[in-house]
């Protein structure tokens, strides 16, 4: 993959004033056009309003146009755009979709912008780690969500119980909850993204890189540990063992009043309160807990990440705009206009009146991405993750279960 480490890494000790690695296309024309290519709903109205008046107002000559991409088919048309003669200049990505469009080599690198203008050090890891590929940052964070646990503060109350510190007390009060007609959790049995925060919390993995070779990684004592984990949280409930939290929407079982807690991120409380709105006030948050006080458990993160393709056009114009949407002000603005985390740890601050959000962004700073593999998303688009589960839910051996998966994988990782 071609790269710039060596020549930024000299730049960065010889020349943090230069303008970036070497000379850069579109750096000579006063009057330019930064193409931007956005996910449908990443932003609203307003803040894109805002953004471009401001920036276009703080830089002469630089015209910002939008447009609006659906995430359905998103992954073959960036591919296209990147390889073409001359695509968009900013494209926002999935986070764990970076992978894929570096192993194109046709992206622009941007560790040099990472370390001398972005802070990159304290970027949520989340969002960070699979923006990096071989040492080298190709995407640049800009925002995050992850799941955090929404419970109904009535059921608590009358069962006695406060949002728990650790996760063996997690289980004592779900336990506790999970009588008398109320279940102490609704967790599907193939709601596998809850499932890898457990696993990275016993130290496992999905899958792991041996060398540049991926495999499956589900049968790791480790891994297994945190399917163990799962099952028993499971069972305090009555979700279905062989459907995932989207059959049916987790937020609409909730909704009904007999549930004490769903884990989801904040977007689902819009749909709770939806099919039920006499829960708005009854609504509790807190971090999914892990195995010490004070440290929420792993989770995975979702959000975008920022890239720059290679035969960007405006190259140097593209290179300041995304600065500024991931730099601290417009961060703040993305994140409370949104409920979003914010792309840095010390940003928290900036939804702290925010309740869920808040919360969210607690766990945030333990998140995690899927394995940083191109062929990952070959990996869910046919999961062998979720029959697994439900495997080990049904009462299959639990270290054969996870062989199996594990080999499924490896093999679609190796193609």
């Amino acid at each position: 993959m071609k790269n710039r480490r060596l020549v930024c890494a000299l730049a960065v000790v010889s020349a943090l004033s230069l303008a970036g690695c070497g000379l850069l296309p579109g750096g000579g024309s006063k009057s330019r056009t930064v193409n931007l290519w956005l996910m449908r709903d990443s932003v609203s109205d307003d803040f894109l309003q805002r953004f471009t008046q401001a920036y276009e107002a703080e830089h002469d000559g630089v015209e910002l146009k939008v447009t609006i991409q659906d995430w359905t088919g998103i992954g073959k048309k960036v591919t296209e755009a990147i390889q073409g003669p001359g695509g968009p200049d900013v494209i926002e990505v999935g986070n764990t979709q970076v992978a894929q469009y570096a192993d194109t080599e046709k992206l622009y690198d941007l560790t040099l912008e990472s370390v001398r203008d972005l802070g990159g050090q304290d970027w949520l890891p989340g969002l960070a780690e699979p923006g990096s590929i071989d040492g080298a940052q190709y995407g640049i964070p800009w925002y995050a969500a992850n799941r955090i646990v929404i419970y109904n503060k009535d059921l608590f109350a009358a069962a006695g119980v406060r949002p728990p510190a650790t996760r063996g007390q997690w289980l004592d009060d779900t336990e506790k909850l999970n009588r008398d007609g109320t279940q102490g959790i609704y967790l599907a049995g193939q709601d596998w993204y809850t499932l890898s925060g457990f696993i990275w919390e016993e130290g496992g993995e999905l899958a792991v890189d041996k060398g540049g070779v991926w495999a499956g990684a589900l049968d790791s004592p480790a891994a297994l540990r945190g399917m163990d984990f799962y099952k028993d949280l499971q069972a305090l409930g009555k979700g279905p063992r062989n459907a995932d939290e989207q059959n049916p929407p987790q937020a609409e079982v909730f909704a009904r009043g007999d549930v004490a807690q769903i884990i989801a991120p904040p977007s689902a409380i819009p749909a709770i309160t939806k099919a039920n709105p006499g829960l708005k006030d009854r609504l509790g948050f807190f971090p999914i807990p892990g195995k010490k006080a004070g440290q929420p458990c792993a989770v995975f993160t979702g959000g975008s990440d920022l890239i720059i393709p290679e035969n960007a056009p405006e190259r140097t114009a593209a290179l300041d705009v995304v600065k500024a949407l991931a730099g601290e002000k417009w961060q703040g603005e993305l994140a409370r206009a949104m409920n979003y985390v914010p792309n840095k740890t010390s940003l928290a601050s900036v939804v702290a009146g925010q309740e869920a959000t808040a919360t969210m962004a607690v766990g945030a700073a333990r998140g995690r991405a899927t394995p940083n593999s191109p062929q990952w998303a070959d990996v869910e688009a046919d999961n062998p993750i979720k029959p697994y589960m439900t495997a080990v839910l049904s009462g299959d051996d639990p270290r054969q279960a996870a062989r199996n998966a594990s080999e499924q994988i490896t093999d679609t990782l190796a193609e």
